[in-house]
C-alpha cells in the first residue's frame, strides 16, 4: 500500500461500484456487502459508535501505534473479536451498503470537523485522533480494496 491511497469519498465510492455481490474475495470469507458494512462498522468506530475496550496491553498499543506511521499494510486474514464472520448484514443490497458506507464516511468528517482534538477507541490501537483514524482507515480500505481486487 502507497502513502498515497486516497480517503476521498469519491474515488472511494468509484471503486466501491465496481463490486457485484458475487465478487469472490482473493483471500478471506468476507462477502462484497459484509466488507463494505465492516469498512462502515470501522468509521463508526473511529467516531465514538460502539462499546468498544481496550483488548491488548500498553506496551502493545505504543507499538501498533507506530505501525499506523509507517507503510507497512495490514497482515491478510487478521481476526478480530469486533468483526467475525457471524457479524449480521445490515442491509438488504449492496447497494444500500453502499450508501451506508457514504453516511458513515461523511459522519467522520463531520465529526471531526466539529472538534479537532476529539479522539476515539480502537481495541488494538487505543485512543486515536483524527490524523491517527485516517492513518487507519487509509491502511484498512487499502487492505479490504485489496482483497476484492478494487486496486
Amino acid at each position: 500500500m502507497s502513502k498515497t491511497f486516497s480517503l476521498a469519498l469519491e474515488p472511494l465510492l468509484a471503486q466501491l461500484c465496481n463490486l457485484n455481490p458475487n465478487t469472490t474475495p482473493a483471500w478471506g470469507q468476507m462477502q462484497p456487502q459484509r466488507m463494505v458494512e465492516h469498512l462502515a462498522d470501522a468509521l463508526y468506530m473511529s467516531v465514538g459508535k460502539g462499546d468498544f475496550k481496550i483488548e491488548v496491553s500498553e506496551d502493545r498499543i505504543e507499538r501498533m501505534q507506530a505501525w499506523l506511521e509507517t507503510d507497512k499494510p495490514m497482515a491478510k486474514d487478521v481476526q478480530v473479536s469486533f468483526a467475525t464472520p457471524e457479524t449480521p448484514m445490515r442491509n438488504d443490497e449492496l447497494e444500500t451498503a453502499i450508501d451506508e458506507f457514504t453516511d458513515a464516511f461523511l459522519t467522520f468528517e463531520e465529526w471531526y470537523e466539529e472538534d479537532v482534538h476529539r479522539t476515539a477507541i480502537h481495541p488494538f490501537y487505543g485512543n486515536l485522533n483524527y490524523t491517527q483514524w485516517q492513518r487507519l482507515h487509509s491502511k484498512h480500505f487499502a487492505h479490504h480494496f485489496e482483497q476484492f481486487e478494487l486496486i
